[in-house]
């Protein structure tokens, strides 16, 4: 299993979980977990993937991540897990 990061922030507004799912579905890309809140209009969600099946190149999911989140109004993030558990270790 090849695991990912992905961190979604922005104004809140209707059709981001879905938006970003939608990609990830026809990406082949499984959401293990997620988590979302939203703080005075401010969304954050979080999500472990299995990016295990995609065809698609790591670089090539952040991209389109990334461009999906500035058509949304939002930043989108993708991060390999092994890098983000060593930048976040206590």
């Amino acid at each position: 299993m090849k695991k990912a990061i992905i961190t979604v922030v922005g104004k809140d507004k209707v059709g981001i979980i879905a938006k970003t799912a939608v990609y990830l579905a026809k990406a082949d890309i499984n959401i293990l977990d997620i988590s979302q809140t939203v703080v005075q209009d401010y969304f954050n969600m979080m999500m472990i993937v299995d990016l295990g099946k995609t065809k698609k190149t790591f670089d090539k999911i952040g991209a389109e991540l990334a461009k999906l989140g500035m058509e949304m109004g939002l930043k989108i993030r993708c991060q390999k897990s092994e890098i983000f558990e060593k930048m976040h270790r206590v």
